[in-house]
């Protein structure tokens, strides 16, 4: 069995080298984590073929978790009523064994647990041999922010006997699945060691064929290698522009521009404009001049000089933010925006 993890810096066609493996023939397993690239997957597979074909399946991750492994074996037995993302409660501790560690008192499934409750009622083999049943590749994209039990529940399933390309962005780490406790805590601090855990598990490390940027200018990359302190190359020599702005008449025309998307930290909702927040905007490939807006904290950073000393998930975030910008890339003060926002 061929199975790889391929690391790939921003806009460098991750979803693109999805697509193009598939073909009509083969059945084939897709498993995302946010809605925005489940619809941007199904959206680029129907430009490829016309059509949706019925031998690909492609899920958000939860609903692969509770649709095809939890269901078919635990569902009637246990009587749940589907899952909660709310968190399980720190007392009363219950034993791993016990199905209220589990299932809230209402019968639904902690989302955080559910991977481990799958685990705990010894069904990773029956889902590795129901994988293997109705599909021959498996490909995993997003897989940065799989976290918690999930992580552990990805690698135990990538043992099963098919094809197998994960794909993702250390970088672009701004969610996780879940969390539960230390479960996992530490997975995402040091690069080099979370690459060791895939080859631990037998999948061979790819860090070069999705290394260069087709989505970004050469300027945007330089801006994100020089002054967010991750490195991305272009795949070109294209420039576009990047540059802060603080001229009020300046940045309302930017806030009323249709054309330009205005990327919020937070709270982009209570903006009346073309908006996203910067980590909902991961796997949103269809920008072209983005405006990232900057509060307080983040315009003293760039008034220093960078981000690289900023908060790993803000960094994390304004990086995905950055790396949205097909042309050009411009910074302004929230400060200036907070006339229009919605209270």
């Amino acid at each position: 069995m061929d199975k790889s993890v391929v690391f790939a810096v921003a806009g460098s066609g991750k979803t693109s080298r999805i697509v193009a493996s598939l073909d009509e023939e083969q059945r084939f397993l897709i498993v995302t984590y946010t809605e925005s690239n489940h619809d941007n997957l199904r959206r680029k597979i129907i430009q490829r073929f016309g059509y949706f074909p019925a031998n690909i399946t492609l899920y958000t991750y939860f609903r692969f978790l509770h649709g095809f492994c939890y269901r078919p074996f635990l569902r009637s037995k246990k009587n749940t009523k589907g899952v909660t993302f709310k968190l399980p409660p720190t007392f009363p501790r219950y034993e791993l064994t016990d199905d209220r560690r589990y299932i809230s008192s209402s019968r639904r499934l902690y989302a955080n647990r559910l991977a481990k409750f799958i685990e705990q009622s010894n069904l990773v083999g029956a889902v590795v041999a129901r994988m293997e049943k109705y599909f021959d590749v498996f490909f995993v994209d997003e897989v940065q922010d799989f976290a918690g039990h999930d992580f552990n529940f990805l690698i135990a399933i990538s043992a099963a006997k098919l094809n197998a390309t994960f794909v993702g962005d250390f970088f672009q780490h701004t969610f996780d699945t879940s969390r539960d406790g230390n479960v996992n805590a530490n997975l995402h601090n040091d690069y080099n060691a979370y690459k060791a855990k895939f080859k631990a598990a037998k999948l061979k490390v790819d860090t070069d064929s999705l290394n260069k940027s087709r989505r970004c200018s050469k300027s945007v990359c330089d801006f994100i290698t020089e002054k967010i302190g991750i490195l991305i190359e272009a795949h070109d020599d294209r420039e576009s522009v990047v540059r802060y702005e603080d001229d009020p008449t300046a940045v309302l025309a930017l806030y009323q521009d249709p054309q330009t998307v205005k990327l919020f930290y937070k709270e982009h909702h209570k903006y009346v404009c073309y908006s996203q927040n910067w980590g909902a905007s991961k796997g949103v490939d269809q920008y072209q001049d983005v405006c990232v807006v900057l509060n307080p904290a983040n315009v003293k950073a760039w008034q220093n000089g960078g981000f690289r000393d900023i908060n790993t998930e803000t960094r994390n975030k304004l990086y995905v933010a950055c790396s949205r910008a097909r042309g050009n890339l411009t910074f302004v003060p929230e400060s200036l925006l907070k006339p229009y926002k919605r209270s």
